[in-house]
């Protein structure tokens, strides 16, 4: 009993002193190449996208293809003015959309605000959205006063960024869009808000 006692210790000894010697160089500098036990494909044999390697599946011998023209978004390319970023040179928020308000981009704001908005704000924007049956109860509702009196620019800054609950949608909607959705917002506000002598009398008999 005593021996096996003696040989476990040894072992025990053993096992310690080489993981404290593998395990204490961890973080330590070395010109050395490391010791890799599973490379798990690191370095492997590869072509670097869009340069000339000799690569034969190509006639003109690069490694990839370009991409179709039209398909990559030249958005953030250009110079970040209002349309780009909903601010003046000052830095404020600009007070009303930097482009023009047409029956186009107001019809276009709609189609994406049913994709991306609706969803949380609802389709009228009284934040009734189905989310809500999920219990997101927390869903600005377009027509607060608040919102009402909020600068198009600060808008356009939230969409871009998001807010509190809310993700960012840069990613999703390119400026010009993000300006055709404020512009559906202002006219879903201006449905609930406005007044019938705001109407044009040509549609005013239209109404219900």
């Amino acid at each position: 009993m005593r021996k096996f006692l003696v040989y476990f210790f040894l072992v025990w000894a053993l096992v310690v002193v080489a993981g404290v010697s593998i395990m204490g160089l961890r973080g330590g500098i070395s010109r050395k190449p490391p010791l890799e036990v599973f490379p798990d494909m690191d370095r492997q044999p590869k072509l670097r996208p869009q340069t000339v390697a000799g690569f034969a599946g190509f006639a003109d011998g690069k490694s990839s293809r370009l991409h179709p023209a039209g398909t990559v978004s030249r958005e953030a390319a250009r110079d970040l003015d209002e349309v780009a970023t909903g601010k003046k040179a000052d830095g404020s928020f600009v007070d009303a959309s930097p482009v023009a308000v047409t029956a186009e981009l107001v019809s276009r704001g709609r189609e994406r605000y049913d994709i991306y908005c609706a969803p949380c704000h609802g389709l009228a924007g009284d934040g009734n959205g189905f989310t809500t049956q999920f219990g997101m109860a927390a869903v600005a509702k377009l027509h607060d006063e608040r919102l009402i009196k909020m600068a198009d620019g600060e808008i356009f800054n939230t969409i871009t960024h998001g807010k509190n609950l809310m993700y960012p949608y840069a990613d999703k909607l390119v400026p010009r869009d993000r300006w055709a959705v404020i512009s559906y917002v202002r006219a879903l506000q201006l449905s609930r808000l406005g007044k019938k002598e705001e109407v044009p009398d040509a549609v005013r008999a239209t109404l219900k």
